[in-house]
């Protein structure tokens, strides 16, 4: 039996690490935009979740799945490739390989799964679909907006009240019509 604690976001208590499933412990981590090179600030989730990988693996063995995307497909890849005049499948490649040294130079181990965002497009476009049919999306000029209302507890496990959040602080502010409290997440493909 495992005795660790971690800081459940939920409760802001310390409690006892309990996976749902001691046989398959899964442990996500949001990686890189590949659009320009990584900076120092970079390495701190990178550092933080491989010890939390390690300390798992420790514990439960090969039953963990760590699996650390990599967003190669958005505006600032886009942009970079214009501002750069590359293209963009040279850009993300040439940060993806700068990413992956900058790992190894932390001695940081590999995830057991690194998929890219342009591996997954039909999967994305299915779960948007999903939630605007659902009512906690909707679709304006192009682009897939959540609605943050329509989520009753959004911002209970960041402590986070709506009337609170100011726009832009965490999230760039669309020019588009948007509703209330609600942010872009997808651009739909056309």
């Amino acid at each position: 039996m495992s005795s660790l604690q971690l800081t459940n976001s939920l409760s802001r208590k310390k409690e006892v690490f309990k996976p749902i499933n001691p046989n398959k412990v899964s442990l996500y981590a949001c990686g890189p935009t590949v659009y320009d090179n990584p900076h120092v600030g970079n390495a701190r989730s990178l550092v933080v979740f491989d010890v939390l990988f390690r300390v798992l693996k420790a514990i439960y063995g090969p039953n963990v799945n760590y699996v650390r995307n990599i967003t190669d497909v958005d505006d600032k890849i886009i942009e970079a490739s214009k501002r750069n005049k590359k293209d963009i499948n040279e850009i993300t490649s040439d940060v993806t390989k700068v990413f992956h040294e900058n790992c190894k130079s932390l001695n940081c181990l590999k995830p057991t799964v690194e998929p890219k965002a342009t591996e997954h497009i039909k999967e994305m476009i299915e779960m948007s679909s999903s939630l605007i049919s659902k009512g906690f999306a909707y679709e304006n000029k192009g682009h897939v907006y959540f609605s943050v209302n329509s989520f009753k507890n959004y911002g209970k496990l960041s402590n986070k009240n709506l009337e609170e959040l100011k726009a832009g602080s965490r999230v760039e502010v669309s020019d588009l019509k948007k509703k209330p409290n609600g942010f872009c997440f997808m651009e739909t493909l056309r």
